[in-house]
C-alpha cells in the first residue's frame, strides 16, 4: 500500500479486543510494508556498524604501511557511506509510508463506526473523547507501527555490532557484549512509571478536549447568560491540569534520556581505559582498539531506538486501548447474534406500517402521525429507537416496517427506508447546494423543500453575507455548524434538507421548537402536503403541529395512553391536555370549576325562559 493508493477500499475488521491486540492487527495488515521498511534499516543500520571496522583496518593498514589495502578500506568506505545513505533514504520514505496508512486506516475504521453508530455514539462515548481518539491518538498509533521495523533493525545492527567485536577483538569485544544488554535495559524499571504517567496526561488531555468542545459548542448560549467568564475559567483549570501531568511525564521521559546518555558514556569510557591497558600490554592492537572505540560510539545512534520504541508503545498503547473500545461498540448489545449476510432479511415491501412493540406506537403507511411525549428525552431516544437503535435498556423487541425488524436490515437498506432528523441537527459547512446533495428518491426537489420548510428570509440571510457577484442562494456559502445563523434558520434549513431525501419514514424530533407560531403553522402545513401520501412521524408537544397530524399518539410512562385526533384528545384526555397546554393540576381543576359554574347559569336561564 502506497499514500496514493489511500483510502484503503475495506480496511478491514479490527481486533478490538484490547489495545496492544489492536496494534498487533495494525501490524499484521501491514507486513508488507514493515519489510520493506526493515530490509531498508538494516541497510542504513549494517552500514553503520560496519563503519568501525572499516575504520581499524584502515588503522592498521597504515600502521603496517600498506598502501594498497588502504586503497581498498578507502573503498570500503566508500560503498560503507552509500549504503548508510540510501537506506537512511528510503528508510526515512518507508517508515512514514507506514506511518501515514496506519494512521488513515484506524481513522477510517473510527469514520465508518461512526457513521454505523449514528447519533448513539456520543450518548456511549463522550465527545471529547471521541476528538482525542480520531486526533492525537491516531497519529500515536501510526508512531509505533512505523517505529517497529526501525526497532527492529537497530537491534540487528546492535547484535551485529556486539558479534563482530567478539570475532574481531575479543578481549575487548567481551566487555561490550556483556555492557550492551544492560545499557538496552536499564530503563525497564522506569517504563512503567513512565507509561502510568502518560495515561495520566492523555486522560486529563481528553477531559479538556471535551471541556473545550461542548464550550465551543454552546458558546452562543454562553453570551446569552453571560457565563463565558465561568467556562473560561474551568477550561483554565483543565488546561493547567494537562500542563502539570504533562510536565511529570516529560520529567520521567527526560531521566530516561539521560540514562540513554549516561550508561553508554560510562561504557565508552570503561572501553577506552580499558582497551589502552591492553594495547600497552600488547595483547590489543591499536587498529582494534580505535575499531571498538568507534562501535561503542556508533552504538549509541542505534541504541537511541530502544528508547523510541518504549516512548512509542508508552503513547500508544493508551490510545489504542481507547480506539479499540470506540471500535468495540455495536449498534445494539445484541448484535453478536445478529443473522450473517446471508440471512439478512430482504427490505419490506412499500406501504408498510412502522409499529414498535415496546411502547406499543404504531404509524400507519402514509398517514402523518404525532407522538406526544411528557418526558423530552424520552421522546429523543424513541425517535432514534424507530430509526433502528434501541432505547436504553430495550434490546429485545425492535421496531418493525412492514413487518420486519428494523435492526435486522442491512444498515444501508434500513437507512434509506427511514430517515430520523434530531433536535439538533447539524449543517456542515459548504454551499447550499452542498448540503442539499443528499442521497433521495429525486421526487422531491430543493425549491420544494425550501418552500415547505419556510426557508425564503434564510435565503436572503445568506445571498446578503454571500461576497459580491453571488447572486444564487444555493452558491451561497453555510459557515461551520451554520453559526452565521438563528437557531431557527438552522432547524428550518435541516428539515428541508431531510424533505429531499424523501425516505418512505421520516420522523422528526421537534422539528419546529425554534421558529414563532405563524411561521410553525405554516411549515406544518407544507410538511403534511409535501409528505402527503409518505408515513411520517413527529415527535412534538405544539398544538399547531398536532392540529394538523391524521393521528395523535400520546405516550405515558414508556407505553401508548391514548390515540385519536389532536381535538378529540384535548376535549376527552385530561393527560393529554395537560402535556400539550402545560395546565397544572390545580388550572385543571380552576377550569373544570368554571365550566360547571357555567352550566349552571345556563341551565337556569333555559328554565327562567
Amino acid at each position: 500500500m502506497q499514500i496514493s493508493d489511500l483510502p484503503y477500499p475495506d480496511p478491514g475488521v479490527p481486533d478490538a479486543r484490547s489495545g496492544p491486540r489492536f496494534l498487533l492487527w495494525l501490524g499484521r495488515g501491514q507486513l508488507g510494508g514493515q519489510l520493506k521498511s526493515l530490509c531498508w534499516g538494516m541497510l542504513h543500520f549494517c552500514g553503520i556498524a560496519g563503519l568501525p571496522y572499516a575504520v581499524g583496518l584502515g588503522v592498521d593498514a597504515v600502521v603496517d604501511g600498506d598502501g594498497n589495502r588502504l586503497l581498498l578500506v578507502g573503498a570500503l568506505i566508500l560503498l560503507i557511506g552509500a549504503a548508510i545513505s540510501v537506506g537512511d533514504s528510503m528508510l526515512h520514505r518507508t517508515a512514514v509510508t507506514n506511518w501515514i496508512t496506519a494512521a488513515a486506516r484506524v481513522q477510517q475504521l473510527l469514520a465508518r463506526k461512526t457513521a454505523e453508530l449514528g447519533s448513539a455514539l456520543t450518548r456511549r462515548v463522550a465527545a471529547g473523547e471521541v476528538v482525542a481518539v480520531s486526533t492525537g491518538d491516531v497519529e500515536k498509533i501510526g508512531w509505533f507501527v512505523e517505529a517497529v521495523s526501525r526497532f527492529l533493525a537497530a537491534a540487528f545492527a546492535v547484535v551485529l555490532i556486539c558479534v563482530g567485536l567478539l570475532f574481531y577483538a575479543p578481549a575487548i569485544g567481551v566487555v561490550v557484549a556483556v555492557g550492551v544488554p544492560v545499557l538496552a535495559l536499564a530503563v525497564l524499571p522506569l517504563l512503567p512509571r513512565a507509561t502510568k504517567r502518560a495515561d495520566i496526561q492523555r486522560e486529563k488531555a481528553g477531559k479538556a478536549t471535551e471541556l473545550a468542545s461542548d464550550t465551543v459548542a454552546g458558546l452562543r448560549v454562553l453570551r446569552g447568560i453571560g457565563g463565558e467568564e465561568l467556562f473560561l475559567g474551568r477550561y483554565r483549570e483543565a488546561s493547567q491540569d494537562v500542563r502539570k501531568a504533562a510536565v511529570r511525564s516529560a520529567r520521567m521521559w527526560a531521566l530516561i534520556s539521560a540514562i540513554q546518555v549516561l550508561l553508554p558514556g560510562a561504557l565508552l569510557i570503561t572501553v577506552v581505559w580499558y582497551g589502552s591497558t591492553l594495547v600497552l600490554d600488547g595483547r590489543l592492537a591499536v587498529g582494534e582498539l580505535v575499531a571498538a572505540f568507534s562501535a561503542v560510539a556508533t552504538m549509541l545512534y542505534p541504541l537511541r531506538h530502544f528508547e523510541e520504541i518504549a516512548m512509542a508503545y508508552s503513547f500508544s498503547r493508551p490510545s489504542a486501548k481507547r480506539a479499540a473500545r470506540v471500535l468495540s461498540l455495536t449498534r445494539t448489545d445484541a448484535d453478536a447474534e445478529r443473522p450473517t449476510d446471508a440471512e439478512v432479511p430482504d427490505a419490506p415491501a412499500p406501504g408498510g406500517d412502522l409499529y414498535d412493540p415496546e411502547t406499543g406506537l404504531l404509524a400507519p403507511a402514509g398517514r402523518f402521525t404525532a407522538v406526544v411525549c411528557g418526558d423530552p428525552d424520552l421522546a429523543g431516544r424513541l425517535a432514534e429507537r424507530l430509526g433502528g437503535h434501541p432505547m436504553d435498556g430495550n434490546t429485545g423487541r425492535a421496531v418493525l416496517l412492514g413487518g420486519v425488524a428494523l435492526d435486522e436490515l442491512a444498515l444501508d437498506t434500513a437507512r434509506t427506508l427511514v430517515l430520523v432528523q434530531d433536535k439538533d441537527p447539524v449543517l456542515l459547512s459548504g454551499t447550499l447546494s452542498e448540503l442539499f446533495d443528499v442521497p433521495g428518491s429525486g421526487s422531491v426537489d430543493y425549491a420544494a423543500a425550501l418552500a415547505a420548510a419556510q426557508c425564503a428570509d434564510v435565503l436572503d440571510a445568506l445571498l446578503q453575507s454571500a461576497p459580491d457577484g453571488v447572486t444564487d442562494p444555493m452558491l451561497a456559502r453555510i459557515t461551520e455548524r451554520g453559526r452565521s445563523l438563528s437557531g431557527g434558520q438552522r432547524q428550518r434549513l435541516a428539515l428541508a434538507r431531510s424533505l429531499v431525501t424523501d425516505p418512505e419514514v421520516l420522523v422528526l424530533d421537534e422539528p419546529t421548537s425554534a421558529v414563532d407560531s405563524h411561521t410553525e403553522a405554516r411549515i406544518a402545513d407544507g410538511i403534511a402536503a409535501l409528505r402527503a401520501g409518505r408515513t411520517t412521524v413527529v415527535l412534538a408537544s405544539s398544538p399547531l403541529l398536532l392540529d394538523r397530524a391524521d393521528r395523535v399518539v400520546l405516550i405515558h410512562e414508556g407505553a401508548v395512553a391514548a390515540v385519536g385526533t389532536h381535538r378529540e384528545l384535548l376535549h376527552g384526555e385530561p393527560l393529554y391536555r395537560a402535556v400539550v397546554t402545560r395546565e397544572t393540576d390545580e388550572e385543571q381543576r380552576v377550569a373544570h370549576l368554571h365550566l360547571d359554574q357555567l352550566g349552571e347559569v345556563l341551565t337556569e336561564i333555559e328554565e327562567s325562559a
